[in-house]
């Protein structure tokens, strides 16, 4: 009969490796589009936060354009945001654009299923618009504005 081999003491001085942390969610800021807000004020805990667009007053309308990544269709969604929202709010809107590969805690909390969806925080209600932007009078719809001033 053969003998199990004798087992080998462990070393315990080592310590569980450890998980490196975890960046905050990143939102990215449309600093070119007339009437967004920027900035990082330090929060309270000393980390850097971006501030909510147009939550400072100046902008009537405030928006956030959810887009996946670098692609040729969420560079068109947001070009047809802007483009739209200029023409329509000229200088009266703030348009926050969150890109939800950088930020996926951001599209889970504002339960986004599909982009693009633009979404309109303010004025109240929220309106959400889910998919293609290019149909200009059903965006304008979704957004609450006329389509066009007779």
């Amino acid at each position: 009969m053969a003998e199990p081999p004798a087992a080998t003491p462990q070393d315990t001085s080592r310590e569980a490796p450890r998980e490196a942390p975890r960046e905050a969610p990143r939102e990215t800021r449309d600093a070119a589009a007339p009437g967004t807000a920027g900035g990082s004020p330090a929060a309270p805990d000393g980390l850097a936060r971006e501030r909510e667009p147009g939550l400072d007053g100046a902008a009537s309308h405030v928006l956030r354009l959810y887009v996946a990544g670098t692609t040729a269709r969420s560079a068109r969604a947001v070009a047809t945001a802007r483009r739209i929202l200029e023409a329509r709010l000229p200088g009266r809107y703030a348009l926050a654009v969150v890109d939800i590969y950088q930020d996926p805690e951001a599209a889970r909390v504002h339960q986004i299923v599909a982009v693009p969806t633009l979404i309109r925080l303010r004025p109240l209600p929220v309106r959400r618009l889910i998919g293609d932007l290019s149909d200009q009078a059903r965006v304008l719809a979704a957004l609450g504005l006329a389509a066009d001033p007779p």
